[in-house]
């Protein structure tokens, strides 16, 4: 009877502990890391071969990407970052060499939500935006606008 009583304690403490408001922070570019591997030219080209020649993508409304390599290999030739913790990732374009992206500060914060899952979205310069997912409800503190002021740039998650 004692540990039936310690067994439920354990679950309600596990219960309420999980249930209290995290603060985030848009990650420090400078501690990002790459954890995917940037495809060589002649992936791109094989892959532009058979995704652009597939017969459905002909009935599909955008098949820009397609009527170009340029603009095929601008959207596909990407790479995996995560932030330190790897709570936030992003896919960022190989074009951009890693000193650019670690030296890039944060500009602004955004909550939204796809489907079920909250996002908050931190963006860089060129495009690059580091997102986290979860479960819980978030909330940006403030505006959202945090250029020269990274420390503003937080959100809460209950």
């Amino acid at each position: 009877m004692k540990s039936s009583a310690i067994v439920a304690f354990l679950v309600l403490a596990s219960a309420a502990a999980g249930s209290a408001a995290e603060t985030l922070s848009c990650p420090d570019l400078a501690t990002a890391v790459q954890v995917g591997t940037c495809p060589s030219e002649a992936e791109l080209k094989y892959t532009f071969n058979g995704y652009c020649s597939d017969n459905r993508r002909m009935y599909e409304q955008d098949t820009s990407v397609c009527t170009d390599y340029q603009a095929y290999r601008k959207l596909k030739n990407v790479a995996q970052w995560e932030s330190a913790d790897g709570a936030f990732s992003a896919y960022v374009s190989c074009d951009l060499a890693a000193e650019t992206i670690k030296a890039m500060p944060v500009s602004r914060i955004a909550a939204g939500k796809q489907g079920k899952i909250s996002l908050l979205t931190c963006s860089y310069g060129d495009g690059i935006s580091f997102s986290y997912r979860s479960r819980r409800q978030c909330t940006v503190a403030g505006k959202g606008d945090c250029a020269g002021h990274p420390a503003a740039c937080r959100a809460s998650c209950d």
